[in-house]
């Protein structure tokens, strides 16, 4: 497969977050003998978790989706080398971060990990949307120098609009986009 460096440091960046994130949740919450140990704490949490997973799986499957477009022949996985601004791109910059961004907190309730969930989850949780605003941002501006310009004083970076949320995390696309 062939991708380029930033993209294999982003995965193995989520691939830490999420394991070590919860290794370490798990080792916090062993030595204090606390919630973890709780089945009741379980239930409540493993729900809301699953939901919260799923939803944020839907954000990137409709970003990934429309993204896909901006991809011709020959560019690297998970790469684009045209600005996508179609779609749920017309509705905000991120969607897929910004859907994804939600993952480590899902992730941490169906673990049931009270370390995870009130420390480590919300830290990775901010780490990613910081991820965005430095890096994400600054690549496609060098990428896209001044069409993202363009767009970028168009969209926002993230929009918490019904009818955008509704698209990102439930699919449901509105009429006037």
């Amino acid at each position: 497969m062939k991708t380029t460096v930033s993209v294999i440091v982003r995965v193995l960046w989520w691939v830490v977050m999420l394991v070590g994130g919860a290794a370490f949740s798990i080792y916090l919450d062993f030595k204090d003998k606390n919630l973890f140990f709780s089945w009741w704490f379980h239930i409540l949490t493993f729900i809301p978790g699953f939901f919260l997973s799923k939803l944020s799986f839907n954000a990137a499957s409709v970003g990934g989706r429309e993204l896909k477009k901006g991809r011709s022949e020959g560019t690297p996985r998970l790469e684009t080398d045209t600005i996508v601004t179609t779609g749920i791109y017309s509705c905000m910059r991120h969607p897929m971060l910004f859907g994804l961004a939600l993952l480590p907190i899902g992730w941490a309730l169906i673990l049931g990990s009270p370390h995870f969930i009130f420390y480590i989850a919300p830290i990775e949780s901010l780490s990613v949307i910081i991820m965005v605003f430095t890096f994400e941002e600054r690549e496609c501006l060098k990428k896209f120098d001044g069409d993202y310009i363009e767009y970028k004083s168009k969209v926002p970076p993230l929009s918490f609009k019904r009818e955008c949320l509704m698209w990102l995390f439930f699919k449901k696309k509105p009429e006037n986009f």
